[in-house]
């Protein structure tokens, strides 16, 4: 049964799903919340209903998954009530450990707790960009904040002596900052003056995103650059478009 390629609105009839026992999953194309969630199911390859929510009109009937109307939001429909889930790192670690293969959290205690903490330490990347992306007027400091709180990227990568903050391989780490360095090369196309992180600077960071995107899991869910800056400039705007995503299918 195919839903609908669409992000549904206030108003909008409750798409009807199969009960087949497959998971549900609601996101907002452009959400990297989402994304994160997004990425943990591709890699994991776990079947699951894609359900696409828009964030500034939302559905009623979405807080039957969602009571505070957030996303993302998975659906456990081969469990008894079929109860759902919310919040990002909820739903990663969930899905870690109900799907194990391939696992994306350390197996050490200690380790797994040092990378939690270690994905908790974007939000001032994530807090100093948000208004170069999202206001006509951001912080005279808001660049110069944003690359302070990399720099415990790069150091940290340096430290690791690996490709991916997982390792040999990706892992959680990999996968729960990528959305956002998905979208920061949007800055080139934003920004008059092309920003782009330094290579001097950021050099081990931005090799990490030059492999990230050849994983497949990234492949699957990432959007092009070109695609999150027009949708950056109609939220700008003041009309955000959540459907441009699909413009190019």
């Amino acid at each position: 049964m195919s839903i609908p390629l669409k992000h549904f609105k206030k108003g909008s009839l409750k798409p009807h799903l199969p009960e087949d026992g497959v998971l549900r999953f609601y996101s907002m194309r452009f959400c990297p919340y989402s994304e994160r969630a997004a990425l943990v199911l591709a890699a994991k390859k776990i079947p699951h209903h894609k359900i696409y929510i828009d964030l500034s009109e939302k559905p009623d009937w979405y807080t039957d998954y969602s009571p505070l109307g957030k996303v993302p939001a998975i659906q456990l429909s081969a469990v008894a009530d079929q109860p759902a889930l919310v919040e990002s790192l909820v739903i990663a670690e969930y899905l870690d450990e109900e799907y194990p293969e391939p696992s994306l959290y350390p197996a050490h205690a200690l380790q797994k707790a040092q990378d939690k903490i270690l994905i908790e330490r974007l939000s001032p990347a994530v807090s100093a960009i948000y208004p170069v992306f999202f206001t006509a007027d951001p912080p005279a400091d808001a660049l110069q904040n944003f690359e302070t709180a990399l720099d415990v990227f790069e150091q940290e990568l340096k430290k690791r002596d690996t490709p991916y903050f997982g390792g040999r391989a990706v892992g959680m780490v990999d996968y729960m900052i990528w959305p956002w360095f998905e979208r920061f090369p949007a800055l080139k196309l934003l920004l008059t003056d092309k920003y782009e992180l330094d290579n001097q600077r950021f050099g081990k960071l931005l090799q990490w995103r030059e492999l990230m995107l050849q994983d497949e899991a990234v492949k699957q869910v990432a959007l092009d650059s070109q695609v999150h800056a027009k949708f950056m400039q109609t939220r700008l705007e003041g009309k955000p478009n959540y459907d441009v995503a699909f413009e190019a299918l």
